[in-house]
C-alpha cells in the first residue's frame, strides 16, 4: 500500500504593521486644529490654564518640531520623557512610547493637562467606580485634556512606538500613584514628578 501524501497546510504571513504617518502631515493635522478659534482666556493673566487651552497649548508644540524632534529616542525597558517648556503658569513634556508602556493608574494632584500624539496610538482609561473604565483611543495629530480632577492611565495603543506632548497647568509638581491594598482597599501613593510611574495592575 502506498503511503498516503502529507496534508501540505499554507498558513498566511501576519501583515506588516503600518508604516509611521509622515510627521510632516501630523504636523498639518496640528495646524488645523490651531486654525479654529481659541479658547476663551482666562481673565487674570496668571492664571492656570483651562484644560481646553492646555489641549491647545499641546498642540502648539506638537506642530513645532524643532523643539523636541532631537530628543526623541525609545527605550524597551521604560517610557522616556523630556521637559521641553517651564514657566511660573504652564510646564511640558515629550514622552516617547515603547510596546506595553503603561503609566498606571494616577492623579495630577491640581494640575490639569492637555496631551498632543504626535505619533502612534495612545489609549486613555478613566477610572470609574460602579461602571466599566471610561476608555478612548487617539492617533497621531489628535489631542484630549485631562482636568484636574481626573484619575486615569494612558498606554501604549498600538504595535509601533509612540510619541506624545503632555502639558500641564499650573505646573506639575506632584502626582498620585493607585494600587489596591490588602483587603482590596484603593491606595494612593504621592509622587515628585520626577518619578516614572510604573504599571500597576489593579488587582489583589
Amino acid at each position: 500500500m502506498s503511503a498516503r501524501p502529507a496534508r501540505v497546510v499554507w498558513f498566511a504571513a501576519a501583515p506588516d504593521p503600518a508604516p509611521p504617518e509622515p510627521l510632516s502631515l501630523v504636523v498639518e493635522r496640528f495646524e488645523r486644529l490651531l486654525a479654529a478659534p481659541e479658547p476663551i482666556p482666562a481673565e487674570d493673566p496668571g492664571a492656570s490654564l483651562n484644560p481646553k487651552q492646555l489641549e491647545r497649548f499641546a498642540a502648539v508644540l506638537a506642530a513645532d518640531p524643532a523643539r523636541w524632534r532631537h530628543l526623541v529616542r525609545h527605550r524597551q525597558d521604560a517610557r522616556v520623557y523630556e521637559q521641553i517648556f517651564s514657566d511660573e503658569r504652564v510646564n511640558a513634556w515629550l514622552i516617547c512610547w515603547g510596546d506595553g508602556h503603561d503609566t498606571g493608574f494616577h492623579d495630577h494632584n491640581d494640575s490639569a493637562g492637555g496631551i498632543a500624539v504626535v505619533a502612534g496610538r495612545v489609549r486613555e482609561e478613566r477610572l470609574a467606580v460602579g461602571s466599566p473604565t471610561v476608555t478612548r483611543e487617539l492617533s497621531a495629530g489628535e489631542c484630549f485634556n485631562v482636568p484636574a480632577t481626573a484619575i486615569h492611565r494612558v498606554l501604549n495603543g498600538g504595535a509601533q512606538p509612540a510619541i506624545t506632548i503632555h502639558a500641564y497647568s499650573p505646573p506639575l509638581t506632584r502626582m498620585g500613584a493607585y494600587r489596591i491594598g490588602p483587603g482590596g482597599a484603593l491606595e494612593r501613593e504621592a509622587l515628585s514628578h520626577e518619578q516614572e510611574l510604573r504599571a500597576e495592575a489593579l488587582a489583589a
